[in-house]
């Protein structure tokens, strides 16, 4: 499975997402999942799974949660806060012993390729940035350091440096001036390189002129579940430590107000669900034409905090987010949270059983990290166009290679075989790469693809007031 790093958010707003930041090692999310048991598939990447599920219970779905009954006492939390004391409190799924790896495998666990490509992906911004005194490469939700230690060797190790590529003029002292930085809230490893700085929270803004990776790290940013009622009236999901669900409030409007810009909801229709979702706000409830009784969402503000957090971090340089993600245009209609053990999908319980999951939307993401100081214009590509654009073109080595060098054509054989997994389409190589530049550096210059994903940017707000809304 793929998975990454996560992060907690405490209270509301960027403050709340401070604490969030702080680069827990997570998960990837996966959609639909039913409130059954588990899948009979072990050390899956989460990214084989379905983006949201299909219909309510009985069409693949999540089944509506049950509003209390009147005047009943509740004990439950709203998801955020549930998912925050299950991965990142006291004896929480990311402190435990094994780690993220004992549970699930990301693009860094499943190939030192993938180590290979952003050592590649580093020497280009160090290029870009002129070879700066100091290079920063910062790893946040590093899990067990296991990226950067795959990166220092691929840049001190002859013939491994980033998937082939030789290093530049001015670059052969890359590794002196190099400060590889762990941000992550789990103990440091024993025996982790020396040179990797550990840290739990994020460094100060504006104060690391490098790259900045966070690899399947928002995905584990907590966040709240809002569920539409049968009244059409979209309210907060709250749940109990056993993963029991029921309705609570209406959304709070800022809540409401990230659902209306960044999550439009699917529309009821006498046919069924209309094709062009509509705002869920903008109808009567009762009118039919609202949305979907059981549309759910994940409610990504505190992954936008986060994100523009960690761009404020540089002050010059690149951001990288990579997730499974979703945008505006598709948003799976009952969202994507999900819960991970022992390599296999299972439902969602808050208990420190599992881990807990969802898809991102990065393009809200992408809007926030945006509006960050210096920040420049984001671009969106697939893993598996970043991937090859970073040299990882994963070919088969020549048959007749076989005879010659039979060892060798073994090892090229096996690495075409590690390629082909982390640009999978139906997989790893399905992942968003969110790219947001700081500086003088530009996305194109380092990653030199042509047909970037459409990545719609935010307008300003009629009123001139509040976050800007989507175009």
């Amino acid at each position: 499975m793929t998975r990454g790093p996560g992060t907690a958010g405490d209270g509301t707003g960027e403050a709340g997402a401070a604490s969030g930041v702080s680069g827990v090692s997570g998960v990837s999310g996966v959609s639909g999942v039913s409130e059954t048991n588990e899948t009979s598939e072990t050390n899956e990447s989460k990214a084989t799974h379905g983006v949201g599920g299909t219909g309510p219970a009985g069409a693949g779905g999540r089944a509506p949660s049950s509003p209390p009954p009147p005047g009943a006492p509740s004990g439950r939390t709203g998801w955020r806060a549930a998912t925050e004391r299950a991965l990142y409190g006291p004896g929480g799924f990311y402190h435990r012993p094994q780690g993220p790896a004992g549970h699930f495998r990301t693009s860094v666990h499943a190939s030192p390729l993938y180590a290979r490509a952003v050592a590649t992906l580093l020497t280009r911004v160090d290029a870009a940035l002129g070879h700066p005194a100091e290079l920063a490469l910062l790893d946040i939700g590093a899990g067990r350091g296991e990226l950067l230690t795959g990166v220092l060797d691929a840049l001190t190790t002859p013939g491994q440096r980033g998937a082939g590529e030789r290093p530049g003029a001015g670059a052969g002292d890359l590794v002196a001036r190099l400060r590889p930085c762990a941000v992550e809230r789990a103990q440091r490893p024993a025996g982790l390189d020396p040179r990797v700085e550990w840290r739990d929270d994020l460094p100060a803004p504006s104060s690391l002129t490098g790259l900045l990776i966070a690899n399947e790290w928002l995905d584990n940013v907590p966040v709240d579940v809002v569920e539409v009622d049968p009244d059409g009236v979209p309210r907060q999901v709250r749940v109990a430590p056993d993963g029991t669900e029921e309705l609570g409030d209406p959304a709070p409007p800022a809540d409401a107000a990230w659902l209306a810009d960044w999550w439009p909801w699917p529309r009821t229709t006498e046919s069924g669900l209309d094709a062009e979702p509509d705002h869920g706000w903008d109808a009567e409830p009762d009118s039919g034409l609202g949305a979907e009784p059981g549309s759910r969402a994940e409610v990504g503000a505190p992954r936008d905090a986060a994100w523009a957090r960690a761009v404020r971090s540089l002050r010059a340089g690149l951001a990288v987010a990579v997730d499974y993600a979703h945008t505006r245009a598709s948003r799976p209609p009952y969202g994507t949270l999900t819960g991970f053990r022992d390599g296999r999908e299972v439902r969602p319980v808050p208990d420190g059983s599992c881990d807990l999951t969802a898809h991102v939307a990065l393009d809200a993401c992408a809007a926030a990290g945006a509006r960050a100081t210096r920040a420049g214009t984001p671009v969106l590509h697939t893993q598996r166009d970043a991937l090859r654009a970073l040299g990882l073109a994963g070919r088969r080595p020549p048959l007749a290679r076989a005879s010659t060098d039979p060892a060798g054509y073994l090892r090229a054989l096996s690495l075409a075989g590690e390629a082909a997994e982390l640009t999978d389409p139906a997989g790893l190589g399905d992942f968003r790469w969110l790219c947001q530049p700081v500086g003088p550096v530009a996305v194109a210059d380092v990653l030199p693809l042509s047909l970037p994903l459409p990545l719609q940017l935010p307008i300003p707000p009629r009123d001139g007031s509040g976050p800007p809304r989507a175009s």
